[in-house]
């Protein structure tokens, strides 16, 4: 799950926050360490594929770092491990259209790297056609509403 806000926690180290998950699912530390050797490994890959490559980086606390990096360190968390679904809440909604842009890319190919379905909720509409499927909540409230007679 990325967050809107992101929900790092401010005293554990950038790889420590990435690494959080493999602490609760053992598959998702088994599929880390299958694919890259060890979960530490893991999560230095996937923060160097999101532009985060500088190894002093991964032990500065996660609180010391700017919103765009946060928001990297948040995506790099949900997909360490291969996780089948990815849940984005808002996930772009603090960037300029430059690093929105690079963030999706960056974001698609590590679903698809990952075999992950990506399930994106916002309210730009411009982001709607980068999308296989997509629904808007009025029309899923619509039908969530009894049928006048």
């Amino acid at each position: 799950y990325i967050f809107q806000q992101f929900n790092l926690l401010p005293f554990l180290s950038v790889r420590e926050n990435v690494e959080l998950p493999c602490h609760f699912s053992k598959l998702r530390a088994q599929r880390a360490r299958q694919r890259h050797g060890s979960v530490h490994q893991a999560a230095a890959a996937l923060l160097a594929h999101l532009g985060l490559k500088d190894t002093g980086l991964l032990e500065r606390r996660a609180d010391s770092l700017s919103i765009g990096q946060q928001q990297r360190v948040a995506a790099a968390r949900a997909l360490i491990g291969q996780p089948e679904l990815v849940i984005a809440d808002e996930p772009t909604s603090a960037l300029d259209y430059d690093a929105r842009e690079a963030f999706l890319q960056l974001l698609f190919a590590e679903c698809r790297d990952a075999g992950a379905s990506l399930l994106f909720v916002s309210h730009d509409q411009s982001l709607a056609p980068l999308f296989d499927r997509n629904l808007s909540l009025a029309e899923l409230n619509r039908a969530a509403t009894p049928a006048e007679v």
